[in-house]
């Protein structure tokens, strides 16, 4: 007697959410550990080295950041039609997806390469960084493409469940990197150095190679036919759906950055000492976030299923579920870190005065990451459902209403410092967290679903 085959949906109920959620953490731990390398090992160069590529990578994560929409777009809409058994239809957004993003991708490249140094002038960069910066952002900007391709085809496998394979690309990628960079920059094995230049190198590389490991998956565990006519045939439906839910997301994240760097302008008027801890506690901080987004990534997945499915009430049921872990997670991770904060502090600075003063600083950590993951959570579930806007907006208004004046008035005004920036950030957070989970349980985002479920049966 036969058993009839698991859907997706089904298959991830049974692994269920920390089986979901533990590679997409690794994973984007890797995304942020190699640029925090890359910056240590250039500092050997001298710090003008580190300064000029520190700012030539804010124009290619800003890139980045546009990228993404798409692939957050893709990954919901296609959680979407296989929730509702639709395999063809999840064929068609993720072929549609890697079209754009290969265009798109091109495009940036090209407009990288020929304009870097205009795009340096707007940032105003010292003209003693500029012979480090150029080089790297002319080869990191005009390989973007790479990038942009590679974002498509992790939230296409990531969309399916496949979040270990995508977390084994990650690793293997960032591995190769900081491989090459130790070569490549000092010219080990009778190499000649090639400084940050070599850094720029590695990771176009590094890149290539993860771009092919994408390709092979895709093909094999998908069975996704790459074909060229996918570059030019595309479906105006079906680019409606992915930008519905992908444009209102890049809104809110460039939205942050923008309002992010108005606060380290703030900071910067603080003093050197002030930057530098505040630079550091970010480090340890982003960590800490990657546990919150892993887990909003995680219960997306699942929730995009289940809308897809139909099963409203187990999504609703889910999100809270998915909120207990993670707020019990980020508590017992960020009482670790701040128990461990001047030891971790000295791994960056020896001078006393930053130790101690980022030792403080992340005391309010203890209120502000709970209430990250509250945000955080909430606002991939809602974007699973179809209700993208409703996060854009609340976040427009807290983040500059309340972070960017709060951080000014606390930090500046008040003079409270980075312990009053800190402070800002947090009540943004659960400003934004509390928000969120009003708009779930109000289940307001129930006819953004309804909606979403009929849009399937049209294209």
């Amino acid at each position: 007697m036969s058993s009839t085959p698991l859907s997706a949906t089904d298959k991830l109920q049974k692994l269920g959410l920390f089986a979901i959620t533990w590679p997409i953490f690794i994973e984007q731990l890797s995304h942020i550990l190699p640029g925090m390398i890359d910056i240590f090992m250039i500092s050997h160069l001298g710090d003008a080295a580190a300064a000029g590529v520190s700012v030539a990578n804010q124009i290619v994560v800003f890139f980045i950041v546009l990228f993404s929409f798409i692939g957050l777009g893709c990954s919901v809409v296609i959680t979407h039609y296989l929730g509702a058994q639709d395999k063809q239809g999840a064929e068609r957004v993720a072929s549609n997806a890697i079209g754009i993003n290969v265009w798109f991708g091109a495009l940036i490249s090209l407009l990288t390469l020929l304009f870097s140094d205009q795009m340096l002038a707007l940032l105003h960069l010292p003209k003693e960084l500029l012979p480090y910066a150029r080089p790297f952002l002319a080869l990191m900007g005009g390989t973007l493409f790479l990038e942009a391709i590679n974002i498509v085809f992790a939230s296409i496998l990531r969309a399916h469940g496949h979040t270990r394979e995508v977390m084994l690309i990650a690793l293997g990628m960032n591995l190769i990197n900081i491989a090459l960079n130790s070569i490549l920059i000092f010219g080990l094995f009778g190499l000649t150095p090639l400084g940050v230049v070599g850094a720029a190198v590695s990771t176009v590389i590094s890149r290539f190679l993860a771009c092919l490991a994408y390709v092979y998956l895709v093909k094999r565990q998908i069975q996704l036919s790459l074909k060229l006519h996918a570059l030019w045939d595309f479906s105006n439906a079906i680019i409606a759906k992915i930008l519905h839910i992908g444009l209102p997301s890049a809104g809110e994240n460039l939205c942050w950055w923008t309002s992010f760097m108005v606060i380290t302008y703030f900071i910067a008027q603080m003093g050197a000492d002030q930057m530098a801890t505040f630079t550091y506690a970010m480090q340890l901080s982003m960590v800490m976030m990657m546990l919150s987004i892993s887990i909003g990534i995680g219960t997306e997945i699942i929730i995009g299923h289940l809308i897809g499915a139909g099963e409203l009430d187990l999504a609703y049921r889910q999100l809270l579920r998915s909120l207990r872990v993670g707020v019990t997670l980020t508590v017992i991770m960020t009482v670790a870190v701040v128990l461990a904060a001047k030891p971790l502090f000295a791994l960056f600075s020896h001078k006393s005065e930053i130790i101690e003063a980022g030792a403080s600083l992340l005391l309010v950590s203890l209120i502000l990451e709970p209430g990250r993951t509250f945000n955080l959570v909430v606002i991939n579930s809602l974007r699973a459902t179809g209700d993208a806007r409703f996060p854009l907006y609340a976040g427009i208004v807290s983040m500059w209403g309340v972070a960017v004046v709060l951080a000014w008035l606390f930090g500046l005004h008040w003079g409270w410092g980075l312990v009053g920036v800190w402070s800002a950030f947090a009540l943004d957070e659960w400003v934004r967290g509390l928000l969120m989970y009003r708009r779930w349980k109000s289940r307001a985002w129930e006819k953004y679903a309804h909606a979403t479920r009929a849009g399937l049966q049209r294209v």
